[in-house]
């Protein structure tokens, strides 16, 4: 195996445990789930919010949380999943159960679906639900906008978090948020907004989580955004298998690549890791409620 396909090295541990407010285990390959979190939990990375983005993989989320004290879920149809489902679009999220598409009356029975799966109370979320116009093209708009206020609404009804994958799509997301108001608690998943949009969700009272391409060199409009954002509002995630950070750009990602990027987000805020684990531990059990 080159080094650019092997897992990175284990950090030193974290003196403080946090938690991956936003991690895809089903995506991951190499170790069992069983593995994953125990390499996790030896950096001091305890808790972990798996993410469905399909039907498929909302069951699964929702039956990983169920055997594992340490794991939350948040089920829903990614912003790429529902132009699938509805118009058969090529360029979305890859559909895992075999269905052919099937219009609006599809989109319903799987929103059908994941409400009822929200209801479950292991199942700490809704999302990751919003917009995506970097992957789906300007076709796919209003299936996105449909199943993202639907998904709004079942939070908000269910009572759980809404888990916010925002991507080119800032002005629309906070419109829409605006619109159908928001519920109590909102997080904005591997936030990629710029310092002024850090404002706007910070006035909202919006949680903002910091993936590992914080770190990266071209991502200045990131670290910038994590200045201004107010410390009781900064999550911090892996979205493993992606976005691992630097210096293992390119490698795969998983929760316990946290200390990585979390040394790095502290450096930024000029605290120590300690305080900065404080925090992000706090902030992700109220985040979620747990």
């Amino acid at each position: 195996m080159s080094t650019k396909q092997a897992a990175p090295p284990l950090p030193e541990p974290l003196r403080v445990p946090v938690a991956d407010s936003h991690t895809h285990l089903d995506m991951q390959t190499g170790s069992t789930v069983e593995e994953a979190l125990a390499k996790a939990a030896s950096v001091g990375v305890t808790t972990l919010v798996q993410v469905g983005c399909d039907l498929k993989g909302s069951h699964w989320a929702a039956r990983t949380a169920a055997a594992h004290d340490g794991v939350h879920a948040a089920v829903a149809l990614h912003p790429n999943e529902a132009p699938r489902i509805v118009l058969g679009d090529p360029d979305g999220w890859s559909r895992q159960d075999g269905r052919e598409p099937g219009g609006d009356t599809a989109l319903d029975d799987a929103l059908a679906e994941i409400d009822a799966l929200a209801a479950l109370p292991h199942v700490r979320a809704v999302g990751e639900t919003g917009l995506d116009y970097f992957r789906t093209g300007p076709e796919g708009v209003a299936a996105q906008e449909r199943s993202f206020r639907a998904h709004i609404e079942i939070a908000k009804r269910r009572g759980k978090t809404l888990v916010i994958h925002d991507r080119e799509a800032h002005a629309d997301v906070l419109r829409i948020l605006a619109e159908e108001g928001a519920p109590e608690r909102t997080v904005f998943h591997c936030y990629s907004g710029d310092a002024e949009m850090a404002e706007v969700c910070a006035a909202a009272g919006y949680y903002m989580s910091f993936a590992g391409n914080v770190t990266f060199k071209n991502a200045q409009p990131l670290r910038d955004a994590l200045t201004v954002a107010p410390l009781g509002l900064v999550l911090v995630e892996t979205d493993a298998p992606f976005l691992t950070p630097a210096p293992y750009r390119g490698r795969p990602n998983a929760p316990y690549l946290i200390p990585v990027t979390l040394r790095a987000m502290a450096d930024v805020k000029g605290i120590g890791e300690d305080a900065m684990a404080e925090a992000i531990s706090r902030n992700t059990a109220h985040a979620f409620g747990y």
